[in-house]
């Protein structure tokens, strides 16, 4: 067997020792690290080579006689001939005695496989070794010299490539049995629901011809099953070596957990008790935190302290399973005392199949996307409830400051950063000038500003970079928002907006000038979003409301040759009886006299056929006085009630209302937690009443979106309102009927949804009644 590995990779596997510490050091960005390198390359003598591309192999043999080879490559930054002196380039900012232990070591690990690499190349005995650490600020360096002889770093190298080897093999195994195992994947039922055939046959083709596709597919089909059967069936044909199922919700990752559990046990046998398919969930730090008082490194958090140390045998265990949930990698972790977030992360390099949310794919510092580029993983990518991403990256993409916190820092802060402040607040205070106490949009971000936030960070940085001075939580927090304002202002173009927003009074200090908000507002993520999708092996977006096609391809910067589908439903049109209410209007200034028609049309349907209902609203204002209206006039009814507040055991609390066969009314907000992504079949919901088109409040931010819109589609209102307000609609409808045994109805309480085009986005299927 042979096996190509990188040099970083391979000592990032074997090397890395000592705690995890997440404390915040600033380092240098990209930019900042290639200047570094540059500069330190041009203070070299006549002679001295950089970037010496270098590789060599090992090659050992198991108890079975065979033979495995590992090829090792890379880059050295740069080497003295005349010294014989190799060296490796790090920049950082402030204390290099500040440099964390792992990271230590790390370094010298690389440069100790540049020196094996570089001996045999050159047939030298030994070699000077010189880890050149470049502090950004000051320009200074720091060289920590060694001297080896080429044996040692021979034996050295040998050693870390050996128990590579040893993983690599095991890897090498378990792709071949998982491919073998995936190939013969059984249907965990005796046939396709209707669709969900056509729906499998598109996603084999796309993950093994490495395509984009697009897939419009009913509510109740099995979506869920019917996109992970076949991405698992094409993993060998198609070569693929990651999968990625990528959701919005809790609630979708849960379904996908499920779904490849119930694909598991469909397939094994006797002689394969358990499908060879490792699936990782990935939760986010906050849910899995074992001391959320402890800061993350060794002296506050006991699963810090030695995690690298204990990371060999957590990961081997863990990888000795197959189903990797949250529960699961909080009972290794705590067999080995390390942190289960961060064991998470780790073992993501080594799962198959990974389960998480979409930032981790699409966001700007996206892991999956990061390991992906970084390790050429071939990965397939499956988004679900793929409606969502637009509004999902636009929020990924988009930055805001808030002016009030900046008095808030002057406080700890150096003097440095006090008349950094200070000139940010007249470039501030010269925007607010521009149009005072109103909101105001712009097409081009103010250059002195963004300048002027600029010398915010590098002095913030700088005083952070002292390991001496008190850290202070706020100004870090601070740091990281000005950073990211100054990185998507980078990305800014007509995909963006600039806007000013004045705080109300209350939030004011009376001694203070007026205030703002600042924000950088992405509009059309297309451009964001194209070099992920571009990065993936292939990629199915799916959803029940993906129509138009040409908005999402607008929106999420699809490719040309993406290939479209619409599955028809497997339910016909008198299960399902759909009534708009004419007479009503749901309009903001008709709200108030609404209530009386609302509550005797819910009544009303009610007293016809008792059972589960689910009212949907525009706001939790209007909720509430229709809830109240109900309450009043129908105590005799049961009625619950989203709130605000309501939390994820709340949530299921609702959801757990609509018992079978039970009589009641919801109500919840459209476009919530109770619009998508809940599954109530038979006769815990027979029907829905929808009161909002669920279009977004008409105001000066979303009329200025309007207008880009126009400017970039000719289709504003459609792009801006009608479009993502009707995909909420039909996405609640369509909790309704989710078997092809349900019978149900849905209430439209807007007299607009007779309007043409209203009903156009509606789905074809449904046999509109209009009273």
């Amino acid at each position: 067997m042979s096996y190509t590995v990188a040099v970083r990779t391979l000592c990032e596997f074997t090397a890395k020792r000592g705690d995890l510490d997440l404390r915040f050091t600033p380092s240098p960005d990209a930019s900042e690290g290639r200047a570094g390198h540059a500069a330190i390359a041009a203070r070299r003598p006549a002679g001295y080579e950089t970037e010496i591309a270098l590789a060599g192999t090992y090659s050992s043999t198991s108890a079975a006689d065979a033979t495995a080879t590992l090829t090792v490559r890379g880059r050295a930054d740069g080497y003295d001939p005349a010294r014989r002196r190799l060296e490796e380039f790090k920049t950082y900012r402030g204390d290099l005695d500040a440099m964390r232990e792992n990271q230590r070591a790390l370094h010298w690990a690389q440069l100790r496989v540049y020196g094996a690499l570089l001996c045999e190349k050159l047939a030298l005995d030994s070699l000077e070794l010189a880890l050149v650490y470049y502090e950004i600020g000051s320009g200074r360096e720091t060289a920590l010299v060694e001297h080896a002889s080429a044996a040692e770093l021979r034996a050295a190298f040998e050693a870390q490539c050996a128990r590579f080897v040893a993983w690599a093999a095991q890897e090498s195994a378990h792709r071949a049995a998982r491919d073998a195992a995936l190939g013969a994947l059984q249907l965990p039922h005796a046939t396709f629901r209707h669709g969900q055939r056509d729906l499998a046959e598109a996603v084999w083709r796309a993950a093994t011809q490495g395509r984009c596709l697009l897939a419009q597919a009913p509510t109740g089909i099995g979506k869920t099953i019917g996109t992970l059967f076949p991405q698992l069936k094409a993993c060998a044909r198609g070569g693929i070596d990651k999968m990625l199922f990528l959701s919005a919700k809790s609630s979708g990752r849960q379904l996908a957990l499920d779904a490849l559990e119930t694909l598991a046990s469909a397939s094994t046998t006797p002689s394969m008790p358990v499908l060879p398919l490792r699936v990782l969930e990935l939760v986010a730090r906050d849910k899995a935190c074992e001391h959320p008082e402890a800061a993350c490194h060794g002296e506050s958090c006991p699963l810090a302290r030695g995690f690298y140390d204990r990371l060999p045998a957590a990961r081997a265990a863990a990888l000795e399973r197959t189903r990797l949930d949250r529960a699961t990698l909080r009972e290794v972790a705590a067999e080995h005392r390390v942190c289960p977030y961060y064991l998470g992360q780790e073992l993501a390099r080594w799962s198959d199949l990974i389960v998480g949310d979409y930032n981790y794919y699409f966001d700007v510092s996206a892991m999956l996307f990061m390991l992906g580029a970084h390790n050429a993983w071939r990965a397939s990518v499956l988004v679900d409830e793929a409606h969502n991403l637009p509004e999902r990256a636009r929020a990924m993409y988009s930055a805001e400051l808030v002016q009030t916190r900046i008095d808030a820092l002057r406080g700890n802060a150096s003097t440095p950063v006090k008349r950094a402040l200070t000139r940010l607040q007249k470039h501030w205070n010269a925007q607010n000038a521009v149009t005072p106490g109103a909101w105001r949009a712009s097409d081009a971000l103010p250059d002195a500003l963004i300048a002027a936030l600029g010398d915010v960070t590098g002095a913030i940085g700088d005083q952070l970079a002292e390991a001496s001075l008190a850290r202070d939580p706020e100004l870090e927090r601070f740091y990281f928002d000005a950073l990211h304002f100054t990185r998507i202002a980078e990305r800014f173009g007509a995909h963006s907006l600039f806007d000013i927003t004045p705080l109300p009074a209350r939030s004011i200090r009376s001694t203070q000038r007026a205030r703002t908000t600042l924000a950088i507002r992405n509009i059309v993520p297309a451009d964001a979003l194209r070099a992920r999708i571009a990065a993936a092996h292939s990629i199915t977006l799916f959803s029940a409301t993906l129509s138009p096609t040409h908005y999402y391809t607008d929106m999420l910067g699809l490719p040309t040759n993406t290939v479209s589908i619409d599955i028809g439903t497997p339910f016909r049109a008198e299960q399902l009886h759909v009534r708009i209410a004419r007479h009503i209007s749901t309009r903001y200034k008709d709200r108030a006299r609404s209530l009386e028609a609302l509550v005797t049309r819910v009544a009303a349907q009610y007293a016809e056929r008792p059972g589960n209902y689910l009212c949907f609203f525009s706001s939790y204002d209007y909720l509430q006085q229709a809830a109240e209206a109900f309450a009043a006039r129908h105590p005799h009814i049961q009625v619950w009630l989203q709130s605000r507040t309501m939390d994820e055991a709340g949530q299921h609390a609702f959801v757990a209302r609509f018992a079978e066969d039970g009589c009641g009314i919801g109500f919840a907000v459209l476009g919530g937690a109770f619009g998508e992504g809940i599954d109530l079949p038979g006769t815990r919901l027979i029907g829905t009443f929808i009161a909002t088109l669920g279009m977004p409040q008409v105001n000066a931010l979303n009329e200025a979106m309007r207008e880009r819109m126009d400017a970039l589609y000719g289709s504003g209102f459609d792009y801006t309102y009608l479009i993502p307000g009707l995909r909420k609609v039909v996405q609640a409808a369509g909790r309704v009927i989710r078997t092809e045994t349900d019978r149900g109805v849905v209430h439209l309480l807007d007299d607009r949804f007779a309007q043409a085009d209203v009903r156009a986005l509606l789905p074809a299927w449904w046999h509109i009644d209009a009273n």
